[in-house]
């Protein structure tokens, strides 16, 4: 069982920045590729940033030089710096891991850019 949980949401104005934290349960952490995905109402969720366990990162090509995912294996956390943020931005962003061929997901957070 995988218990991921969301946290760093929140309003900022367009241009500025905010970091997502995802912390997951068990011991499984070191062991899974770990992503941030996420959805805007009436659109299919999609992925912006992955990374290995062997640090491996890769994108989205809407948010390649603006984010940054990272992970801290002692932590069991996931993050997502977020940088140079634009309207298009806004979504609930959700964390996601998958094992044994079973999808986990965070509970989201929403992410707000307006001025």
């Amino acid at each position: 069982q995988v218990q991921l949980v969301e946290s760093g949401g929140g309003l900022v104005q367009p241009g500025g920045s905010l970091r997502l934290s995802c912390a997951a349960s068990g011991r499984i952490f070191r062991v899974v590729a770990m992503g941030w995905y996420r959805q805007v109402p009436g659109k299919q969720r999609e992925l912006v940033a992955a990374i290995t366990t062997g640090g491996i990162t890769n994108y989205a090509d809407s948010v390649k030089g603006r984010f940054t995912i990272s992970r801290d294996n002692g932590k069991n956390t996931v993050y997502l710096q977020m940088n140079s943020l634009k309207p298009e931005d806004t979504a609930v962003y959700y964390c996601n891991t998958n094992l044994f061929a079973r999808d986990y997901w965070g509970q989201g957070t929403q992410v707000t850019v307006s001025s």
